[in-house]
């Protein structure tokens, strides 16, 4: 089988077992880097997140991993995952902002960004672990805003329980089922779109909000 991302994402289970094979518990080291980098690197919002979860649930259920050890590694990648990318949006933001004459990063942007974060931060953070590419953001962004850290902090938490651990708990006890495993690829495929639908519709009504915008009332 050759290896390409799109190829490592429908057959994330073949992968999966093949690095447990040979690399035994240093797969618990690998799946923590994977999911640190996708939550607490802005640059890397591509790696698989909620099929990876839910798969190696469904590994742990065969004996390869073990579940409890794997979801609470998993839980402490994404929270520090997270809290490392509000400090890089903390520390770095103003830095962005800096320049008056930005055309891009504006100081009166970095103004409504902490608006927001004081009225809608927390629901923001504990939604975003299930949307891809937004958890990615998310905490940068919050970082930027200046959520205080502790409110940042316990909804990252709750989201973190809520995400990984309802993933691997539905992967433990439904990866292995006949139907499901015959269908993996399919199942994966699933798990993305439902986990993007949120981001698409938000912006298709985005769109055709600001299409109806520009229509005049006659």
């Amino acid at each position: 089988m050759d290896f390409n991302p799109i190829d490592l994402i429908l057959h994330l289970d073949v992968y999966l077992d093949l690095l447990v094979t040979n690399y035994g518990a240093w797969i618990y080291a690998i799946l923590f880097l994977v999911i640190f980098c996708e939550t607490g690197l802005v640059v890397m919002p591509f790696l698989p997140g909620d099929s990876l979860l839910f798969i190696a649930g469904a590994v742990a259920a065969g004996g390869g991993m073990d579940p409890v050890l794997l979801g609470g590694l998993l839980m402490l990648a994404a929270i520090l995952g997270d809290s490392t990318n509000y400090v890089i949006g903390r520390t770095a933001g103003e830095r962005l902002f800096s320049n008056p004459n930005s055309k891009i990063f504006r100081r009166d942007y970095l103004q409504q960004t902490h608006d927001f974060y004081d009225k809608h931060g927390g629901k923001t953070v504990t939604l975003a672990r299930f949307l891809p590419i937004i958890r990615t953001f998310a905490p940068f962004v919050a970082g930027v805003g200046k959520m205080p850290y502790p409110r940042f902090l316990a909804f990252s938490v709750l989201g973190t329980i809520l995400w990984v651990g309802g993933l691997v708990t539905l992967g433990y006890f439904f990866g292995n089922v006949p139907f499901i495993k015959q269908n993996l690829s399919l199942l994966v495929l699933g798990i993305i779109l439902l986990s993007l639908l949120p981001m698409i519709i938000g912006v298709i009504r985005s769109r055709l909000g600001h299409a109806a915008s520009k229509v005049e009332p006659r």
